[in-house]
Parts: structure tokens; sequence; C-alpha cells
């Protein structure tokens, strides 16, 4: 079945970097764009980034652009999100997501904690 895995969240100080890993299995990772969404305490689903399957284009909202990275690699089904200049609005669960077949997929999501 499809399973999404994320992690390398924690605690950082404003201004300070993380790198999200997402190990994806169950169905053929390459073929399929994905995403990175996050849900801040209190709050709704946002939408942080895009790629598409073979990682040639990407897709930021405004409030991350310049300072967040999506990347992949194909070779080990993993997605990434290299995220510097934590601020403390950043401060989320993290997950990684995938459409398919008209469904959506979500890993059990990672904490990031941007204070100081």
């Amino acid at each position: 079945q499809v399973q999404l895995v994320e992690s390398g969240g924690g605690l950082v100080q404003p201004g300070g970097s993380l790198r999200l890993s997402c190990v994806a299995s169950g169905f053929t990772f390459s073929s399929y764009a994905m995403s990175w969404v996050r849900q801040a305490p209190g709050k709704g689903l946002e939408w942080v980034s895009d790629i598409n399957s073979g990682g040639g284009s990407t897709y930021y909202a405004d409030s991350v652009k310049g300072r967040f990275t999506i990347s992949r690699d194909n070779a080990k089904n993993t997605l990434y999100l290299q995220m510097n200049s934590l601020k403390p609005e950043d401060t989320a669960v993290y997950y990684c997501e995938v459409g398919l077949s008209g469904h959506d997929y979500w890993g059990q999501g990672t904490q990031v904690t941007v204070s100081s």
C-alpha cells in the first residue's frame, strides 16, 4: 500500500535551517508529482510546495519562496524540503502528499518548531 514517511523535523532557532525527507513506497514514485503541506497549531492545512515527477518544475507558496527548496531523488524514492532562514511562523507539522487515482495520501508528518 501507499506509504509516506517524513523525517528531519525538530527544534531550531529563528534563522536556522532544517532538511526534511519523505521516503515513499507502494507506488511508482518517479511517475507522480509530489507536494509538501503544513499545518500550524490551530490552523488548517497550508500548501507549501510542489515538484513535478521529473523534478524539473517546482512551485512555492509566497510565504516560503526564496527560503525553501523542494527536490527529489527518484532513484531513492525520496522527496526533500530544504528550509533556510526559518521563522517562528514556519512552526507546523509538515507532511508530504501525493495524489493517486483521485485520492490524496499523506504521511504521519514531522514537527518543525522555530523558537528561540
